[in-house]
């Protein structure tokens, strides 16, 4: 069998895609004003539809096939339109650069690094964040993908996405996140600034927008698992797998912050595991999309609010826990129902198991969402096949071959342990180092992390 590595980089792992300093006043001064964000879809419900219609057509080019031929080449459909989209192709690995093609939603347009060139990284011990070795500049136009590896970031501040754009993470482990900071970090190839203390998110996006996370395993972190705020939005969280956690996903910075009211956020085909007690998500204003997910319990609320967020719920299966206190799919939070009453909260083909109940709200609903529905979303009852290859490809069953295998077919990374209970906690590390992603290049670029040469590839 050959041999595949786990690149583990511990401490803190920055991903600072830093725009000009203007960028940042901009979006300072937008928070006393409620303007429309760069990048918001001036109609979600038809994103929200068009999404819909994709997956059936996925589903029904599916069934056509499965009728129609017995070829082991239909075999890798299955009605999820993100994988089917490149995971059929037996030769993916030599056009990595397709998936950017790939997305749903309303992060679709994330480009992330097409058409851009190469980049190699083959140390990892980068320990100096003002005068890093050879990295990749701040700026647009970067794809993180792990397809083939066994790619883990761990063990300190981990991903920031800061006023930038055009970004897709895809195939790695992010897990055991803490605070860290307080120490300058190089921005670009002029300029280097003092950062505070990060919060401990696996992902943090702040003020950006065109961001794809997808098949990605995020557990154990010390605050959110993904938080997406401060004007953010065109964001697409899908084929993920959470699990160990409390406070799962933040969408929206406050209440009172207007920006987010152009936050959109489509959440589609993850998987909400084991252990996870709230926010999945919670959301403070925008509108979210919520379809086609596996929720296997939860301890206090799946999807929570305040501040009048628009909450789409489509094709989704909500298992209860056993708690008789806890079976609401839903929570207002902090909010009286004189005020939330009037919120659009909708509910559409979800299922409902173990006395799960999901409370919609919204004057005039039916009118309001007519659009959204109508394509009827006929997926629930195929939901496992939806999900079924949540979280990193080549964990356990979900093989995914190496990325310099001629087919690039079965033969994945062996991943045994990816549930990263607290002995496996790689802040303890007293050996622990820093790995600053910091690239200085003016073209986009697109990255992925090899398994085979014992170095982490970027390009």
């Amino acid at each position: 069998m050959p041999f595949y590595s786990t690149l583990m980089a511990t401490s803190i792992v920055v991903l600072y895609f830093l725009l000009a300093v203007n960028m940042a006043q901009e979006a300072s001064s937008m928070a006393v004003k409620n303007v429309t964000l760069l990048g918001q879809h001036p109609s979600p419900h038809i994103v929200a539809q068009d999404l819909q219609r994709r997956v059936n057509v996925s589903i029904t080019r599916r069934e056509m096939l499965t009728y129609a031929t017995d070829d082991s080449s239909t075999s890798c459909l299955t009605g999820n339109p993100i994988d089917d989209c490149w995971r059929c192709d037996p030769n993916w690995h030599l056009n990595r650069q397709r998936l950017a093609d790939c997305g749903i939603g309303f992060g679709q347009y994330a480009l992330g690094g097409k058409g851009g060139r190469y980049y190699v990284v083959t140390d990892s011990s980068d320990n100096d964040a003002v005068n890093p070795d050879r990295g990749l500049s701040g700026g647009p136009f970067k794809t993180l993908d792990g397809r083939g590896a066994n790619v883990h970031i761990t063990g300190g501040g981990c991903i920031t996405l800061q006023y930038i754009t055009n970004v897709i993470i895809h195939n790695i482990h992010i897990h055991h996140c803490y605070q860290s900071g307080n120490t300058n970090i190089r921005s670009s190839p002029t300029h280097y600034g003092y950062r505070t203390k990060s919060d401990g998110d696996g992902v943090s996006v702040f003020g950006s927008r065109d961001i794809w996370i997808d098949h990605c395993s995020l557990s154990h972190c010390k605050d959110g698992l993904i938080d997406v705020i401060m004007g953010s939005t065109g964001i697409t969280i899908s084929n993920n797998l959470f699990s160990h956690h409390d406070e799962v996903m933040l969408l929206g910075h406050s209440d009172d912050y207007l920006p987010d009211s152009g936050m959109q956020v489509t959440i589609a085909f993850n998987h909400f595991g084991e252990k996870l007690v709230q926010r999945m998500p919670r959301c403070r204003r925008g509108y979210i999309h919520v379809v086609n997910n596996v929720y296997s319990r939860w301890e206090m609320y799946a999807i929570g609010g305040s501040g009048n967020p628009t909450i789409n719920s489509q094709g989704n299966r909500y298992t209860a826990p056993a708690n008789p206190n806890a079976k609401e799919v839903t929570k207002r939070v902090d909010t009286a129902s004189e005020h939330w009453k009037g919120w659009n909260w909708r509910s559409e083909g979800d299922i409902l198991m173990n006395g799960a109940f999901f409370v919609a709200s919204g004057e005039g609903l039916e009118l309001k969402y007519e659009k959204a529905y109508s394509v009827e979303p006929k997926s629930a009852a195929l939901i496992d096949q939806l999900t079924m290859n949540a979280g990193v490809l080549g964990s356990r069953s979900n093989k995914l071959g190496k990325w310099t295998d001629g087919g690039g077919g079965e033969g994945g990374v062996d991943d045994s342990e990816n549930d990263y209970g607290e002995d496996s906690d790689a802040s303890s590390n007293p050996n622990s180092m820093t790995l600053i992603l910091s690239f200085f290049i003016s073209l986009s670029s697109y990255m992925f992390l090899c398994s085979s040469c014992n170095q982490i590839v970027l390009l």
